[in-house]
């Protein structure tokens, strides 16, 4: 079927808000409103159109974004339903990137939350058009002036009430508009409601709401400022079409009343989308990293931005993408910016959930989804041959957690390698890396919850049994005070020989240390370790006692031994190296005598030099509700944490702390419990330091037990 909107009747708007605040509830009125489905799905019945994931049906939260669209009054209103868990930060990241306008739902009876914090950063990064939405009014514990005080105080004066409630609780019921100055008054089961005068008693209350908005939109605009000194008021469409100009600039935030579980506002909330909220075609132009203006018209060439990938049994491969320019036709042929692959585009969808729908096209300004492209993946600009446009990718978050991954079967390694492999494809938040240095896969995601639904879709999607384990710690190792070792390999077995004799002395290296002592210094070599750190190598060598030319093979030998420190067989770093002495003989010097003495004297010299062994310290930057900062202070405590910094951000407390990685593999999952997922963290590396002691020697002790254990196995 042909387009039905062109792109002046197309609109994109993005559910957001933190877990439980309605949002796929509120998806189900919309679509019922608009008569697209006959009966409102709820959570609890596991039936919404949204949440027909069974992992998602299985947990009753959102875990993936959803696309799905309606109609109302002539527009096409593509909806994107997100999860509001911070581990899934990835599918609410590549929503906003696509969508002209967001609805931020507010919980009433919680007012603002972690997420919501989080989440608004992205979009004022975006530069999303927002609206806000106090959703469960009808809650008993419903608070709508302190959910409106915290919404101001968290993301300013510009967050403007269109309506507040005349009743919360179980009597919820009414919703004065101050835009309109009608109160709507509904019935128990919810739906359209009737329309009534602002009683009396709320008419002062209503008026000054209703000034403030009025001064808000003029506020903004010149030409509105001087309507609005000469008549002392603007009518309904001025003040709507100052608000869509604000909302463009990011300076005003409409908010609305709802009781999304009894469908009562969200047909004013409809309305407000299709004649407020700006379609496509009325936001900022996109401009290409090259510079180039990429104008929302059906009539230039074609520019498509592929924003999501999925690949489901009961969904099938698709890879959703928005329309940005031109009008896209299945059958096209278009040319990935990044790949240089041309792709054919043989079946273009509208999607409902878990539902495709065939289109024959696709108009600029809309959303939708092609067939799984194999040289198309998330992030990539799909064009017409006529123009080399790309469009700025979306930046995704680092990981805040690792874990190792196996196969329970042997001999499934590849299967598991594959299986990964599609994952990532799907999920950008998610960094798979085969860890030479550890000798484990590693597992980089976004948290506990994150992890869970890897588990879920290796072993029930590309059936593959895994055993998650804690990643190994890449510790380093170091000397603390200097020694000297001599070594000499010897070897005789008929015909030629080896041999090489080497003196060395070590130390610990720091910038700034003076010259060897006692050495004469003919050359150096700064080596940048690629595991962080230094090796400097020294040529103290006087009178000929070995060739240079045998200088590589003992640097050689060195660096292969500082792949695998003595202590736990770690790399090891920060060391100065000087070859001051030794002896080769003229027939059974080689490379390989001199590699092997010149491994064996720094192994010698390193044990006797203090070895001292170095973890990983991370920058922690935790979040939380002022509430529970005392509990979350202590479990950092228990984690040898270095608290550097307590700071108060409205009603939320923010940590930051120095932490061993060796401490933080069940971080997440622990914060999670503590707070009631009201929390959020976020970890960067920061320094190798000093292991204690203690933890020193139980290290050693397991390594040299374990390497015992190898070598008689």
């Amino acid at each position: 079927m042909a387009a039905e909107f062109d792109t002046s009747h197309v609109k994109n708007i993005v559910l957001l808000g933190h877990a439980g605040a309605g949002k796929t509830t509120l998806a189900e009125c919309f679509l019922y409103e608009a008569g697209l489905i006959s009966r409102r799905g709820s959570i609890g019945e596991k039936n919404t159109t949204g949440d027909y994931h069974e992992l998602e049906q299985e947990r009753g939260n959102s875990i993936f974004s959803k696309l799905m669209h309606t109609r109302w009054r002539g527009y096409k209103i593509n909806i994107i339903d997100t999860p509001g868990y911070d581990d899934f930060v990835g599918e609410v990241l590549s929503a906003l990137r696509v969508a002209d306008t967001g609805i931020m739902l507010l919980n009433a009876a919680m007012g603002v939350e972690v997420s919501t914090d989080v989440i608004w950063q992205y979009t004022e990064k975006f530069k999303t058009p927002m609206i806000f939405a106090v959703n469960h009014l009808d809650h008993d514990k419903a608070d709508f002036e302190n959910t409106v005080r915290e919404a101001k105080q968290h993301f300013g004066n510009n967050v403007t009430v269109i309506q507040y409630p005349l009743e919360q609780g179980e009597g919820f019921h009414s919703i004065i508009d101050v835009l309109r100055m009608t109160m709507y008054v509904f019935k128990d089961v919810g739906g359209k409601p009737e329309k009534m005068p602002v009683p009396a008693e709320e008419k002062e209350r209503a008026d000054q709401l209703h000034k403030e908005l009025v001064e808000a939109v003029a506020g903004n605009d010149e030409t509105l400022m001087e309507k609005y000194f000469e008549k002392g008021e603007l009518d309904e469409d001025e003040i709507k079409e100052g608000m869509k100009k604000a909302m463009i600039n990011h300076d005003l935030f409409p908010l609305f009343c709802l009781s999304a579980a009894r469908n009562m506002g969200s047909g004013r909330l409809m309305g407000f989308i299709d004649n407020v909220c700006p379609g496509a075609h009325e936001m900022p132009a996109q401009v290409s990293v090259n510079g180039e203006t990429i104008y929302c018209d059906a009539e230039k060439p074609v520019c498509a931005f592929v924003f999501k990938a999925i690949s489901e049994p009961h969904v099938g491969e698709l890879s959703f993408l928005k329309v940005y320019s031109g009008t896209l036709k299945a059958g096209s042929d278009l040319t990935n910016e990044t790949t240089g692959v041309t792709e054919k585009l043989n079946q273009l969808f509208v999607m409902e959930g878990n539902k495709r729908i065939n289109v024959s096209e696709l108009s600029a300004g809309d959303i939708g989804a092609t067939l799984k492209l194999k040289n198309t993946h998330v992030n990539n600009t799909l064009h017409e041959k006529s123009v080399n446009y790309a469009l700025a990718p979306i930046e995704f978050p680092p990981p805040n957690m690792s874990i190792a991954v196996r196969t329970v079967k042997k001999g499934e390694e590849e299967k598991l390698s594959a299986a990964l492999h599609q994952l990532r494809e799907e999920d950008p938040t998610l960094i798979v890396k085969v860890s030479s240095e550890l000798k484990q896969t590693i597992i980089h995601c976004q948290g506990d919850m994150h992890l869970s639904v890897i588990k879920w879709k290796l072993q029930n999607q590309h059936k593959v049994d895994v055993l998650f384990e804690a990643p190994r710690i890449p510790y380093r190792e170091t000397i603390r005070t200097a020694a000297e070792a001599v070594y000499r390999h010897k070897k005789q077995s008929g015909g030629a020989g080896q041999f090489g004799e080497v003196h060395m002395r070590i130390e610990p290296w720091y910038e700034g240390i003076p010259e060897p002592a006692g050495l004469n210094v003919r050359g150096r070599d700064t080596h940048e370790l690629p595991w962080g750190g230094k090796l400097v190598f020294y040529n103290c060598i006087v009178g000929g006692a070995i060739d240079l030319r045998f200088l590589p093979s003992i640097l050689k030998g060195v660096m292969e031994k500082m792949q695998e420190g003595p202590l736990t067989g770690s790399y090891v770093r920060d060391i100065r190296v000087a070859v001051f002495d030794g002896r080769m003989h003229p027939v059974d010097s080689n490379d390989i005598s001199f590699k092997i003495a010149g491994l064996m004297a720094f192994k010698n010299a390193f044990q006797q030099a203090a070895p001292q062994l170095l973890e990983p310290i991370y920058m922690l930057d935790v979040l939380c509700p002022e509430a529970i900062t005392g509990a979350v202070m202590g479990d950092l405590q228990s984690r040898r944490a270095l608290v550097e910094g307590i700071d108060a951000e409205r009603n939320f407390t923010r940590i930051i702390a120095k932490v061993p990685l060796a401490e933080m593999n069940d971080y997440s999952s622990s914060l999670r419990s503590l707070t009631q997922g009201r929390a959020r963290f976020s970890m960067q590396f920061h320094e190798y330091a000093v292991v204690p002691f203690e933890i020193q020697r139980k290290l050693t002790e397991q390594y040299s037990k374990t390497a015992k254990e190898e070598l008689v196995g």
